[in-house]
């Protein structure tokens, strides 16, 4: 029982975690270097992520700037960075690439707060699965007489108490991102 338990709490973890991957990505009106630095790029016939080919540095309140390791690279990395779907303009000068964020509009705002709400609500969906699933493992583990009732209702108990603990931190992953949307 204490293994269904830990493997519950190992899939909670890597849920939550990756929730607040996506929200990262995320764009708000803070400049974030994770917003571009995954961004793939063609240079040298290659594939590359902006992390690979330069050091990011943010500028507030709303520049991010990356200086390249090659000059080169600048203008692909601008490029990309324009074609990527941010709704960001670039602009190359020698190695430095300059990232303007636009002010979000409240149409903008709105469109990303329920976004953020689809994407949390999908992850406690999981969460609930992943619950149903470790209950029922309990279960059956209880008619083929490896548990006691009491260890039944413990483990059902502590599950419960996982879940509720994953859905609270997800909860202030949602609003401290619904706060940083709406700044």
């Amino acid at each position: 029982m204490d293994q269904i338990i830990k493997d519950l709490e190992t899939s909670l973890r890597a849920l939550s975690d990756g929730l607040k991957q996506e929200l990262s990505n995320i764009r708000t009106n803070r400049p974030s270097a994770k917003l571009i630095e995954n961004v793939k790029v063609d240079y040298m016939e290659q594939q590359f992520t902006i992390k690979q080919l330069g050091s990011i540095s943010i500028l507030p309140p709303r520049e991010i700037n990356v200086s390249c390791w090659d000059k080169d690279a600048a203008g692909p990395i601008a490029k990309a960075i324009e074609t990527s779907g941010l709704g960001v303009s670039a602009s190359a000068d020698g190695s430095l690439v300059r990232i303007t964020l636009p002010q979000l509009t409240d149409d903008r705002r709105r469109d990303l707060e329920k976004l953020v709400k689809s994407l949390t609500e999908q992850v406690k969906i999981r969460v609930r699965n992943s619950r149903d699933d470790a209950n029922k493992k309990i279960e059956v583990s209880f008619k083929t007489k490896l548990i006691t009732e009491d260890q039944k209702f413990n483990g059902r108990k502590k599950i419960q108490n996982a879940v509720d603990k994953t859905n609270e931190e997800m909860e202030s992953l949602l609003n401290a991102k619904i706060k940083e949307i709406a700044e």
